[in-house]
């Protein structure tokens, strides 16, 4: 009995000392990291937005074309609205 008694008081101690190594290793990591400047920010943003537009017109250019085939198959058989 006295064993599971120190076993569960020992679950709250591990928890602790689990954690403050979490954050003491993470802390270190964190020392670590390179930050980006402002200009490498700003540039990442920059290409990120005008790939993003591109994708935009490409996938709208696409779901019109395939609207208008669609469309134009519906009608040519006689399935149209």
């Amino acid at each position: 009995m006295e064993e599971t008694s120190n076993a569960i008081v020992a679950k709250p101690k591990e928890w602790a000392t689990a954690t403050r190594d979490f954050w003491r290793d993470t802390t270190s990591e964190m020392k670590k990291v390179t930050w980006p400047n402002r200009n490498e920010v700003v540039g990442t943003t920059v290409v990120v937005l005008v790939a993003t537009v591109i994708f935009a017109l490409y996938l709208w250019g696409c779901d019109l074309a395939f609207y208008k085939a669609i469309d134009f198959l519906f009608t040519r058989f006689g399935a149209g609205v």
